[in-house]
């Protein structure tokens, strides 16, 4: 009888070590695949431009690249962050608010291509039409000088403004020579969830699309197939010197693929344009 148990033991004690020799191994497969891969950080601000850069994670991971998406909720702090190597790229402006940026800010960040295109349009919780807009109505706009330049246009188009002759995307709030309406600036980002208090906003389409607004639903937008389309197409954005970094060339490569093209029209119906 005690044989028969010594023997019962030895043999579950057999049995334990294997299935611990088995876990082991699962372990350290599960762990293997991605060790070698290069890292490639790369900030966007949620909509659209993080959910894109997941269609383009699993194109970037045949080629032995991990895509490492650091979302941001504000124009400023990504290319601070792309300066100060905190980061290998960004995806979240168009080219004029980069140029602006790196004059203002004294830095040298480039870009490799243009990715899609956001029409900026006039959204409003309780006005129905552009018609219905009083005298005196305060409608917000961006207060970065590139997109408030956009958004006046933008108004001037709805009839609620006029502003200088042949100043057109270019023009501040001194240009403005005759209004209907009040216009207030206010952070980009600030602009979706301060649109219940207004008459109304002309909202960036990547904020719009988050605070769940349809193209539709713009009173006014700017034209998909205007020049405006070219001139503040998004952009990948990287440092000086960069351009030649393979895994750069793999990100530029996979975002201007025909999965993400599909994607950008299946998802955002006319929000979010691709350029490419």
């Amino acid at each position: 009888m005690k044989k028969k148990f010594a023997f019962l033991v030895a043999c579950l004690l057999t049995l334990s070590l294997v299935l611990a020799g088995c876990g082991g191994e699962t372990k350290e497969k599960t762990e293997a695949p991605g060790k070698d891969a290069k890292i490639l950080k790369v900030g966007a601000t949620p909509v659209p431009h993080a959910e894109i850069l997941k269609v383009v994670k699993p194109i970037l991971e045949k080629d032995g690249i991990q895509l490492e998406i650091v979302e941001f909720n504000d124009y400023v702090q990504p290319n601070l962050a792309l300066n100060d190597k905190q980061l290998d790229a960004n995806y979240f402006q168009h080219l004029p608010y980069l140029e602006d940026f790196n004059k203002q800010k004294g830095l040298e960040l480039s870009y490799t291509a243009k990715i899609h295109f956001e029409p900026m349009g006039l959204f409003s919780r309780n006005v129905k039409a552009v018609s219905d807009f009083k005298e005196g109505d305060k409608i917000g706009i961006p207060n970065d000088p590139t997109n408030g330049g956009r958004a006046l246009a933008v108004l001037e188009k709805a009839g609620l403004l006029k502003l200088k002759e042949g100043v057109g995307i270019n023009a501040t709030v001194r240009d403005i020579v005759e209004k209907k309406v009040e216009v207030i600036e206010l952070e980009a980002a600030q602009l979706p969830r301060s649109v219940d208090d207004l008459a109304g906003a002309v909202i960036n389409g990547n904020f719009a699309v988050q605070a769940k607004f349809v193209p539709t639903d713009a009173l006014v937008a700017e034209d998909a197939k205007s020049e405006a389309a070219d001139t503040f197409g998004n952009i990948l954005a990287i440092r000086k010197g960069d351009e030649n970094r393979e895994e750069i060339k793999k990100l530029t490569e996979a975002l201007k693929s025909a999965e993400v093209k599909k994607f950008i029209e299946d998802t955002y119906k006319g929000a979010v344009v691709a350029t490419f």
